[in-house]
């Protein structure tokens, strides 16, 4: 019983090997390869890329000398001529790996030439002629490298060839010839069909996949730039109000500063004129960052001051959740606009994931300002408490792990997002209080 228990356990590993060894010859089969390579050259398998030689060098080691053999004793071919037929009918199989058409050349020149070769045996009478038996053999064995690498119009010229070599033999001896020409001919084609069927297939399948590939990139790119534009037209409000304050401050200022210098007065003439300039230039890069369509927004970008709406919002849709918001977060001055409004950014996205992707799964919305210049926001969510309804992935889809890491790239910050153990969800990001370093 022990032994069977064992035997049990190996035999299906044996089986999983063979299956796994089955699926892997499949897929190098339709598995295109270029000019030049071997067949089976791409495959993940080495025993699978180096199959194609051990199956040519089969076929050599079993065809050379049986074909010496038969040639001698049944047709009374002379030794050393019946090794040359033998060697050129069955050595060029292994060539046939990494050059078929080349192969091809070399055995159908070997078989026409033994062909006529066996005109002059006396052995030839009531056996098969022109083509033996291992020529019959080794002819067939050659279709399928021919097949799976060269073109429509190479294989048809190949199997035109057979026929035509066929047609000769059938009116240089008529007597002799026998059904083994048309044999061939009808095999070669239907091998040769199959194959290059087999290899239609397979290329297709490759150019789906890789159409499919190209097409993911594009539309991340197009998503990931989408964003940005997104993130700058965004910024372009807070950056636009500081801009207008300097040019209020500029052009009023000779009416607040009494006796103020007439080189002063001038100076400040020039920043308000600068400002004004750096705030159509701004408008007009705008006006092509935004979308066919789009209108520009009239309310100032929200803060932090909103993120207690977000969660309320959030409660509202049917997921518990919880914010924890240190009130010494302005205790050293006021947040840069750009932090705020990316963290805001940063928690509305990933409490609308948790609504999408985990309804009714408890949240925890944290944001705090560290002691070394950081703004730490977290937001953290269980397993959902209900099955999520199908997302439909339409525009606009798939933006929001793009758009959390390009805020915080932007901003100078880190980003740490990705699933928990337990079924949730984790998003950390921290931000800098202060403008990093060489930042514009």
């Amino acid at each position: 019983m022990r032994d069977e228990k064992r035997r049990r356990p190996r035999a299906s590993q044996a089986g999983a090997r063979a299956q796994a060894s089955l699926r892997s010859t499949a897929v190098a089969l339709a598995t295109p390869t270029g000019p030049g390579e071997a067949l089976f050259a791409r495959a993940s398998s080495a025993w699978v890329r180096w199959l194609p030689y051990g199956v040519a060098l089969a076929f050599v080691a079993s065809l050379l000398p049986v074909t010496v053999t038969v040639l001698v004793q049944d047709y009374h071919v002379y030794g050393a001529l019946a090794g040359a037929l033998a060697t050129a009918q069955t050595a060029p199989l292994v060539l046939a790996v990494t050059h078929p058409l080349r192969a091809w050349g070399i055995v159908f020149a070997g078989d026409v030439a033994g062909g006529f070769a066996l005109l002059a045996a006396s052995g030839v009478d009531g056996r098969p002629w022109p083509w033996t038996p291992m020529v019959v053999v080794g002819y067939l064995a050659l279709m399928p490298a021919l097949g799976l690498r060269e073109s429509r119009r190479v294989l048809i010229g190949v199997w035109l060839a057979t026929g035509a070599a066929g047609a000769v033999f059938e009116m240089v001896s008529p007597d002799r010839a026998g059904g083994v020409t048309v044999l061939l001919f009808v095999l070669s084609g239907a091998v040769l069909l199959l194959t290059a069927t087999l290899r239609g297939r397979g290329e297709a399948e490759w150019r789906l996949v890789e159409q499919e590939t190209i097409s993911e990139a594009e539309r991340s790119r197009r998503t990931l730039l989408e964003e940005r534009a997104r993130i700058a037209r965004e910024l372009h409000d807070v950056v636009a109000h500081h801009m207008s304050v300097i040019t209020v401050q500029a052009d009023s200022a000779p009416y607040r500063i009494p006796d103020l210098p007439d080189a002063a007065r001038e100076e400040f003439a020039t920043i308000a004129a600068g400002a004004r300039e750096s705030l159509a230039e701004m408008r007009r890069l705008l006006a092509v960052l935004r979308s066919e369509g789009t209108e520009g927004e009239r309310a100032p970008q929200p803060g932090l001051d909103r993120v207690q709406q977000l969660v309320e919002a959030t409660v509202r849709a049917g997921v518990p959740a919880e914010l924890s918001l240190a009130g010494d977060l302005r205790e050293h001055g006021e947040l840069p606009q750009a932090v705020e409004l990316s963290a805001y950014r940063i928690v509305q996205e990933a409490l609308a994931n948790v609504v999408r992707h985990a309804p009714g799964a408890a949240t925890r919305v944290s944001v705090r300002g560290g002691a070394e210049g950081w703004l730490d926001v977290l937001v953290v969510n269980g397993p959902a408490a209900e099955p999520a309804a199908p997302v439909e992935h339409g525009p606009g889809a798939g933006h929001g792990l793009i758009g959390m890491r390009e805020r915080v790239r932007l901003t100078g910050g880190s980003l740490d997002a990705g699933p928990l153990p337990d079924g949730g969800f984790r998003v950390a990001a921290r931000l800098p209080l202060t403008t990093p370093k060489g930042a514009p």
